[in-house]
């Protein structure tokens, strides 16, 4: 095994999803394909990169829909790094991310925990 491809994130909507990825985070789409029952497969990540991405899947059902946003109990659950922290965050910002704290330089790094649009908490962090 050499690498985790995709996670998956639970959304309500692929098409709002999808703007919040691409738009406020500036994630690049690498694919949409619809699967002919209604839902699609639908995979962003980082722009500029070939790692690990994240499978937009929108919930099917109560249970799913109502794991949407809390998919790691109120913890940071994702970890977007950066090589640039004073940049991304301010253009984050400027998208409309909110960010729960004021930067933080630490040991390992500068680091800010944000929101995604349905509440998922992430680190942005740029590594010392």
């Amino acid at each position: 095994m050499s690498y985790i491809a995709l996670v998956t994130l639970v959304v309500r909507d692929y098409d709002e999803a999808l703007a919040f990825y691409t738009g406020a985070l500036g994630f690049e789409p690498v694919e949409d394909t619809d699967r002919g029952d209604g839902s699609r497969w639908v995979v962003v990540r980082p722009r500029g990169t070939t790692g690990t991405g994240l499978l937009l899947a929108r919930a099917k059902d109560e249970a799913q829909l109502a794991s949407v946003g809390a998919q790691t109990g109120g913890r940071v659950g994702f970890f977007l790094h950066t090589e640039d922290f004073a940049r991304d965050h301010e253009r984050m910002r400027a998208a409309g991310v909110r960010f729960l704290e004021e930067p933080r330089h630490e040991t390992y790094g500068s680091v800010a925990v944000f929101e995604d649009l349905y509440g998922n908490r992430w680190d942005l962090l740029q590594p010392a």
